[in-house]
């Protein structure tokens, strides 16, 4: 496919089809903007559409493996970059997640020596001969058992 395409092929894209075309064709990364304009002008859609439509563009591209967002805030396609050069920009909320799973370990870890520390020796003490006395004609009955009864 080339951007050759008439129109109403093109319309037939997505957007993120109508970027991976641009990205091929300018030999040259864009940032979400420029990219989002071009293909605007491609489609002939209304200057009212940017604004509208601009932030699922983006999310758009960031959802899709094709494409790859360079630490210069410029997309380009995947396939352009070996593993080695692909940067991954840690943001706010990678941040909170680290932070968060830090702070839930922490807090395990804290339970786990509170439930150690709250084992009392006394309970050993309080189950004595009389209660094996009581506890001796019980039997165990698994469910299987109970619905036969039943």
């Amino acid at each position: 496919m080339s951007l050759k395409m008439k129109k109403e092929e093109l319309e037939q894209l997505s957007n993120k089809d109508i970027a991976e075309l641009i990205l091929q064709n300018s030999k040259r990364t864009l940032n979400t903007a420029e990219l989002f304009r071009k293909i605007m002008k491609l489609l002939e859609l209304p200057e009212s559409a940017f604004e509208k439509k601009i932030a699922d563009f983006y999310t758009s591209l960031a959802t899709d493996k094709r494409f790859i967002l360079l630490d210069n805030g410029k997309w380009d396609l995947r396939s352009n970059h070996t593993s080695d050069k692909v940067i991954k920009i840690a943001t706010d909320d990678d941040e909170e997640e680290e932070e968060d799973e830090e702070s839930e370990k922490e807090e395990e870890s804290i339970d786990e020596e509170d439930e150690e520390d709250s084992y009392d020796d006394k309970e050993e003490d309080d189950y004595d001969d009389e209660t094996n006395e009581e506890l001796k004609d019980l039997v165990v009955i698994d469910e299987d058992e109970l619905e036969l009864e039943g």
